[in-house]
């Protein structure tokens, strides 16, 4: 059990927690700054978790897999209920990270497999495709009367998934589906749900693991030209990975893989028509683009905290972290510190060092998937550039960001454009 120190407080009594509210995602960067310069590595009982927010804390904490191990990063932020718990056992629910949670040498031996099929034959196999998609869902979008529109309804909510079930080898005329499996993984891991609340929730992921057991089941029989094939014919060639790990693979890249690419185009959308100055210097010039991205995922990441656990008494920032102590790691505060980037508030496609942010995360747990999400927001933000240059938000738009710990996604991202 870690022990659990005495907040300090005002002349109230209450604790003080610099305006951050770990689940408010609306915009938490004013609280972030002032976490980074009054208490940097703050614990909060509210969620029982020491709080880091500066850069170079958090770049250590990744890099020190040793001290600081990434067992906890899955695990449910809330307990979760007897009724829900009785139903994922009843399902016959095992799922287990695919990556992010797993520690060496049990990491290493399946990444090491995994890195093998995410390669750049299968993204230069998807690109035509995703921009095809691209340009499908924005025509239909630009036709409606009315001239509004929705970004993250209208585009970004199914290109990735398109993309990543394409990889996957899984049925992309279920997107819907696999977005509510999703939500549910979502809310159950990362956010803070009553025991009643949790049970719709249990039932769906029961349903998105069977499916990610049928996936790795069916491949044995067909040998498809898909991510998942390759795995299962690698595994026959002597890999060492398992049916459950293949599975457990799916199981993080059918979420992972497009609910926060899905957030990457919808902020980068979102971000640019806000800087309207910035937003035309890529449409005059598209090569921009690359850039832009990496400065949006500095700016305004699909991902904004992390999770770690201390395998041993050790200090982070110069305070002092007990034994088993868990851990939340602010990158979105991390990437506007100043002390890395300068003026770090401000968002400037033209940042010499954005591409230092820590949106994928530091170290052996490194994203695997960065060059498929940078890969879609490119194509997303070049198609929009040239056939919707006139886009802009909306006037009315009240953007508004769903509550999690971990995850920064708007809700909708309303548009509007001239003929």
């Amino acid at each position: 059990m870690t022990p659990t120190p005495t907040p300090d407080r005002t002349a109230t009594g209450c604790p003080v927690h610099h305006g951050y509210r770990p689940f408010a995602q609306d915009d938490p960067f004013p609280a972030y700054a002032a976490l980074r310069a009054e208490d940097p590595v703050m614990y909060d009982e509210r969620i029982g978790y020491w709080v880091v927010s500066r850069y170079d804390d958090i770049k250590a904490v990744f890099e020190d897999w040793k001290t600081f191990s990434s067992e906890n990063a899955q695990a449910p932020v809330r307990e979760r209920g007897p009724q829900a718990g009785q139903i994922m056992e009843d399902g016959g629910f095992t799922a287990y990270s695919g990556l992010s949670a797993r520690i060496p040498p049990e990491h290493t031996r399946i990444r090491k497999v995994a890195a093998k099929a995410f390669t750049p034959r299968r993204y230069k196999m998807l690109e035509p495709q995703i921009r095809a998609n691209v340009v499908q869902l924005l025509d239909t979008m630009l036709a409606r009367p009315g001239r509004r529109g929705d970004l993250v309804r209208d585009l970004a909510y199914d290109v990735p998934t398109v993309t990543i079930l394409t990889l996957i080898g899984a049925d992309v005329t279920k997107i819907d589906t696999f977005k509510r499996w999703s939500d549910s993984r979502a809310a159950m891991t990362w956010g803070d749900l009553t025991d009643e609340e949790q049970i719709p929730h249990a039932h769906n992921l029961v349903e998105y693991w069977s499916e990610c057991r049928r996936l790795v089941a069916h491949a044995h029989e067909t040998q498809p030209d898909s991510l998942v094939g390759d795995l299962v014919r690698m595994q026959a060639g002597g890999d060492p990975i398992s049916d459950h790990e293949i599975a457990s693979l799916c199981y993080s890249l059918l979420f992972a893989g497009h609910e926060t690419t899905t957030t990457l185009i919808s902020n980068a959308l979102r971000v640019l028509l806000s800087h309207p100055e910035q937003w035309r210097a890529i449409v005059a010039d598209p090569s921009r683009i690359p850039a832009a991205v990496d400065e949006v995922l500095r700016y305004s990441p699909s991902i904004v905290a992390w999770r770690r656990r201390a395998l041993r008494d050790t200090e982070i920032g110069g305070v002092a972290i007990p034994e088993g102590a868990d851990i939340l790691l602010l990158m979105g505060s991390a990437n506007r510190d100043e002390s890395r980037f300068d003026q770090g508030e401000q968002f400037d496609i033209d940042r010499p060092n954005a591409r230092e942010h820590l949106a994928f995360g530091y170290g052996i747990h490194y994203c695997l998937g960065n060059m498929l999400a940078k890969l879609q927001a490119r194509v997303a933000l070049e198609e929009v550039a040239r056939r919707a240059p006139n886009l802009r938000l909306a006037d009315t738009a009240d953007i508004r960001f769903g509550d999690n710990l971990s995850f920064r996604a708007p809700v909708a991202v309303p548009v509007t454009w001239e003929d």
